[in-house]
Formats: structure tokens, C-alpha cells, sequence
């Protein structure tokens, strides 16, 4: 496997912590961990807060957001913390066609993936995760597809309703899938060394697998941050907290 283009980002000398959270999968029926989001960004210490992917359950287009809904609710909420932080959005496997021009209209700013982000003398390498998931073929597959321009020109030509449909039904696969209890393949370990030693980077920090833990590689670190659910027991809301002191994992209240 290739490794991809790595973009860089060098933090301001003035910030002092950075949160990063992925896979909130913030849906309609979903309202708990909606609420958490909304109460968590208006109340975190961070000076910038790094979403990797996966905070919608379903982006169907940015034209869902200019009607009241869901997806403006959410948009107000990016809008807010924008005049308070900085907030930094990646593409997910979910949410890949949220447009750059949208973040920007809330104050926001995508980021590539994977991307560096030099921040406390430290480089930590930032991705989705899911592109490291070598032997999910059928993803993989699917995810060739889903991201050629052509495919989504295709797509948002649609009408609003019908992608929304359409979008209604690949979740309800989705959910069957998980139900089944398919054994998701987990990032490959060769491949993320071979990313962090293309950016020079030691620690490796993703999402998309729902499986948080911290793994050596080596001489270097892959940090996998834990999915969102506010409804379960346990609540899932963690975020991962960069400062000049390292990681630590934060559970929200």
C-alpha cells in the first residue's frame, strides 16, 4: 500500500490543549448524544477541538443544512463554537461529502487525511482511520467508489429526498450488518507505521474502528479514540486531550 499525501498543520504558539473526538454519529434519533456534543463544546477548556471523522450518522449534502432540521441544528452548533475556538473537521466514512464551502460558512476548516498536526514538540499524525483498514476489501471497495468525484456529482444531483432515501436504506444495511455481528478487520500495523514513518510523526491518533485503546508499535503509538452513544450503559463520551504533557483520555460527565 501507498502511503497518501500527509498534510501538515502547525498549532499557534498561543494554544495550550487540543481535544479530538471522531464518530459521534450525531443522528435525528439520537438527541442524548446530540445534547452532549452541544454541552460539551460550549463548556471544553480546549483551544481547538479536532473532529476525525464520522460526527454525522449521515451527511446526504450541505443543502440538507439551509432548511430547519437536523442538519441546520447541528450547523448552528459549529457556528457557535467557531466564535469560540477553533474546529476542525475529516472526512468519515459517514460523512465524506460534508463540502469544505459549508465548514467555512460556519466557521470551520476541513482538514486533509491523514494530516500532521505539530502542536506541544510533538507531531501527531490525524486520520480517519478508515483507510488503514487494509482487509476490509468490501469497504475498501466501496470506498473507491463513494469517493471519485464522478460518483458524487452523481449523487448530489439528486434531489434532496431522494438522497435522503437513499440514505435512510444504507443505514438500515448498515444496522443489520452490526446486528449480525460481523467481525469488522482492524487497522492494519504495518501499514500505519508506514504512515507515521512517512510523517515523521510518533504517535498514530484515528477513529473509525469503535475500539479505543492504545497500541505500541514499536518505538511509536497508535491512540484509537472510542465512538460516541449517550444512550448506553455506560455512556460512550470521551474525548482525547493534547497538551505539552501528552494524551490523556477525558470522560465527559
Amino acid at each position: 500500500m501507498s502511503v497518501p499525501p500527509i498534510a501538515q498543520l502547525r498549532a499557534p504558539a498561543a494554544w495550550g490543549a487540543v481535544d479530538v473526538l471522531s464518530d459521534l454519529h450525531l443522528h435525528v434519533s439520537e438527541p442524548g448524544t446530540f445534547d452532549a456534543w452541544r454541552r460539551y463544546l460550549r463548556g471544553t477548556p480546549a483551544d481547538a477541538v479536532f473532529i476525525l471523522g464520522d460526527l454525522f450518522e449521515v451527511w446526504v449534502g450541505d443543502d440538507a443544512a439551509a432548511q430547519p432540521g437536523f442538519a441546520a441544528d447541528c450547523a448552528a452548533v459549529i457556528k457557535e463554537t467557531a466564535r469560540q475556538r477553533a474546529i476542525f473537521f475529516m472526512h468519515g466514512n459517514r460523512d465524506f461529502l460534508v463540502g469544505r464551502g459549508f465548514l467555512q460558512s460556519c466557521g470551520g476548516e476541513l482538514l486533509s487525511d491523514p494530516t500532521v498536526l505539530e502542536f506541544a514538540g510533538r507531531r501527531w499524525l490525524l486520520t480517519h482511520g478508515d483507510a488503514l483498514c487494509l482487509a476490509d476489501t468490501e469497504y475498501m471497495r466501496f470506498r473507491g467508489e463513494v469517493r471519485a468525484p464522478a460518483w458524487q456529482q452523481d449523487f448530489l444531483s439528486k434531489p434532496l429526498a431522494e438522497r435522503q432515501q437513499i440514505a435512510r436504506k444504507l443505514r438500515e444495511q448498515s444496522e443489520a450488518r452490526k446486528r449480525s455481528g460481523v467481525d469488522y478487520p482492524d487497522v492494519d500495523s504495518a501499514a500505519a507505521v508506514a504512515w507515521l514513518e512517512a510523517a515523521d510523526a510518533q504517535v498514530l491518533i484515528h477513529g473509525h474502528t469503535h475500539r479505543p485503546a492504545d497500541h505500541e508499535l514499536g518505538s511509536r503509538r497508535r491512540i484509537v479514540l472510542s465512538d460516541w452513544d449517550a444512550a448506553s450503559t455506560p455512556p460512550r463520551l470521551e474525548i482525547l486531550r493534547l497538551t505539552a504533557g501528552g494524551a490523556q483520555r477525558v470522560a465527559l460527565p
